[in-house]
């Protein structure tokens, strides 16, 4: 399990997505007969039908636990408080590790102030795109 599965798996996110089976087409029949005389038309596979996902309520449980946090905690704006809150590591190392985890652009990776907002802005966005609900503005 990778670093970013942890927080989505903190927030109750997506456990139930990456666990479900890839429908795969069932196989041809075989058999000894003679062929039909005339074919029968190919069926073409169709996609698998999207799935919803579910919304979690990402911003106030994060509120909440920064109301309980004895810290002033901002996950709003920061990286590192963001995963304080969800009781994640929030070392440098854990953090670079996180960025190399979401494809960081190495330029930004020299730099830890870069990084960590780069870093904050894909996590809250990748967050969103598994049916977090992150506000707009956080994600501009």
């Amino acid at each position: 399990m990778g670093f970013f599965n942890t927080i989505l798996e903190k927030l109750g996110i997506g456990n139930e997505a990456v666990a479900a089976p890839i429908p795969t087409p069932a196989p041809a029949p075989t058999s000894n007969a003679e062929p039909a005389a005339s074919p029968e038309p190919e069926t073409i596979p169709t996609a698998p039908t999207p799935r919803s996902v579910d919304l979690v309520d990402v911003v106030a449980q994060l509120e909440q636990r920064a109301e309980a946090n004895p810290q002033k905690l901002n996950w709003r704006i920061s990286i590192v408080d963001l995963l304080k809150l969800l009781e994640i590591d929030s070392s440098f190392t854990a953090r670079k590790e996180l960025a190399t985890e979401l494809d960081c652009p190495a330029a930004l990776m020299e730099d830890s102030a870069q990084m960590n907002i780069w870093l904050h802005k894909t996590v809250l966005a990748r967050i969103a795109a598994n049916g977090g609900n992150v506000p707009q503005d956080l994600l501009d």
